[in-house]
């Protein structure tokens, strides 16, 4: 009895399982239930350039001038350099990666979705901006001083009209610099006290103001000045609540901005010789960063620290700070050494953009190709067509020859394609995200003739164990168990040739290694484990009395 009841809960995994696994795959088949049908929609197929058109560009790198220890980090940082560029480009799903071809080195960028090829050419070429910046002077601060005189008299102006009688809601969508609340009118809803900035927080709850009233007063806060109406209140007591709009005039910091804290000093990534992590002088303590500058950028850098021994020097990418090492004293040689609590993994991330400031070495466009979104859907209709056809003829060969058996086995077929399918789209949220390519899918195509293989293997040692004169149930058993080591050694033979061609293969003949050492994984593990608890569930001892109904008879051995 608890065997029974061990067998029905795993026959219930294997319907969930497989339900889940459909509405990923096919969400279309719940449309009639539209949340549902909207939750399962948000998952899709990353596609890659050959389905849905794009862009592909090839160029060549030119490491000649550069010592032969020192190219494959040139050229790894390059890549890095034109991937970060492309990220920042919003390309959805963007592939970037090195390649050969007989002497030279290559860099491939696919861009799909992308159709502007001159705008993709001048995005990937375009060099980072490197610059070192020091602490900005107070001619900064008096127009950060000037502007905020500025904005307060602004809002002494909009609390006089909304004083008046102005429309309120109208004036905080005009003028009130809120993203949050500008669109509603400025209402920021009911809340309970504790929710705001103390200073705001304490004028609506005031006792004295009353609901439909402006507050006669700017309220001033960390974030600006306030023109607050209490809008009205409800509760006493700890359920007291308060709703109330305002209009905000934005209080400028140098704070806001480490563009507006530090200002340029001329020193770029074009003075940066070199970057790395200076092992000699770490000791047994924390990694440290090493800097080389040319001639010119020695004499800037050493004007720099002159004028800042004792303030921090910022270092900028593209307009973010990557470091602010504190100036120790003045440096005229042209080394310096970015000091701090870095990790070995940190310190080598801080070397990496900061040889990113500029392509660290030449590199050529050598080719460019425009896919057209309509080849990829002709050719992803074809493959699936040609897909579907394998998987009916299979089904209609394992249901003719093996009865019963061949049911379970095109069940069973069906929630592998249905898996690996959800597979494809759920790895999308995952760091190891799956795109898919026709090579993909020739390696999908041929994973499922290797699904049905291991079914095969099983149920023709199960005829056999019948042939014997065997009961059903124990046949079953007997072919599973005979089975496996010859299931087992197809499987590894078939992932060891998938793991040397994504090692060695490049391009599509990886893509189509991926995907067909996924399939092959899960082929293993519907055979072994889902076909097994399927089987066992429905075969039972009425199967004993009709076998021929399990499975075609094979002809006894005399």
């Amino acid at each position: 009895m608890r065997q029974q009841i061990k067998i029905r809960w795993q026959f219930a995994g294997v319907l969930l399982l497989g339900l889940v696994s459909g509405l990923i795959a096919y969400p279309e088949s719940v449309r009639f239930a539209a949340p549902i049908h909207e939750f399962f929609s948000q998952f899709k197929v990353n596609q890659g350039l050959d389905l849905q058109g794009g862009i592909h560009l090839e160029y060549a790198a030119d490491v000649s001038a550069l010592p032969s220890d020192k190219a494959d980090e040139a050229l790894a940082a390059a890549e890095a350099v034109i991937e970060r560029r492309v990220n920042a480009f919003g390309v959805g799903e963007p592939l970037v990666q090195l390649a050969r071809s007989g002497t030279e080195h290559r860099i491939i960028v696919e861009l799909p979705g992308i159709k502007d090829i001159e705008q993709a050419k001048k995005m990937i070429k375009e060099t980072p901006f490197l610059e070192f910046r020091e602490p900005a002077g107070e001619e900064v601060q008096k127009e950060i001083d000037t502007a905020n005189e500025a904005a307060k008299g602004k809002a002494a102006v909009l609390l006089a009209r909304a004083k008046a009688g102005e429309d309120f809601a109208t004036m905080a969508k005009q003028s009130s610099e809120d993203p949050g609340s500008k669109d509603n009118g400025g209402d920021l809803d009911f809340v309970k006290q504790g929710m705001f900035v103390p200073q705001f927080d304490e004028v609506i709850f005031k006792p004295d103001f009353k609901a439909g009233t402006v507050y006669p007063e700017l309220v001033e806060s960390d974030f600006g000045w306030h023109i607050i109406k209490k809008l009205e209140e409800r509760g006493e007591g700890d359920n007291r609540e308060v709703r109330a709009a305002h209009i905000l005039l934005l209080k400028r910091s140098l704070n806001d901005s480490p563009l507006l804290a530090y200002q340029p000093t001329g020193l770029s990534g074009k003075h940066l010789k070199d970057a790395y992590v200076d092992y000699q002088t770490q000791g047994l303590g924390s990694p440290q960063i090493a800097l080389q500058f040319d001639d010119e950028g020695t004499k800037l850098f050493a004007e720099i620290t002159k004028r800042n021994i004792g303030k921090p020097v910022a270092i900028f990418l593209d307009g973010e700070i990557i470091s602010q090492p504190t100036v120790q004293n003045e440096i005229v040689a042209g080394q310096a050494v970015i000091t701090g609590n870095f990790t070995l993994p940190e310190a080598n991330e801080l070397v990496r953009r900061l040889n990113e400031g500029a392509l660290p070495v030449p590199i050529t466009l050598v080719s460019q190709q425009s896919v057209d979104a309509s080849l990829g859907e002709s050719a992803l209709r074809q493959s699936l067509f040609a897909g579907l056809v394998g998987l009916a003829a299979v089904a209609i060969f394992m249901v003719f020859y093996y009865r019963f058996l061949g049911v379970i086995a095109v069940l069973a077929l069906l929630l592998y394609t249905a898996m690996l399918l959800a597979i494809f789209k759920l790895s999308a949220f995952t760091p190891f995200s799956i795109t898919v390519t026709l090579s993909g899918i020739a390696g999908f195509v041929l994973s499922i003739g290797i699904a049905v293989d291991a079914n095969v293997l099983i149920f023709e040692r199960t005829r056999e164990e019948l042939s014997y004169g065997k009961g059903a149930i124990k046949s079953i058993k007997e072919g599973f168990r005979r089975a496996w080591p010859s299931i087992r050694d197809g499987h590894v033979s078939t992932l060891l040739t998938t793991l040397i061609l994504i090692g060695f293969g490049t391009g599509f003949v990886k893509g189509f290694a991926v995907i067909l050492a996924l399939g092959v994984l899960l082929s293993l593990f519907t055979a072994v484990v889902l076909v097994r608890i399927t089987t066992t569930f429905f075969i039972g001892e009425w199967m004993e009395k009709h076998p021929w109904i399990l499975v075609s008879p094979k002809k006894p051995l005399e």
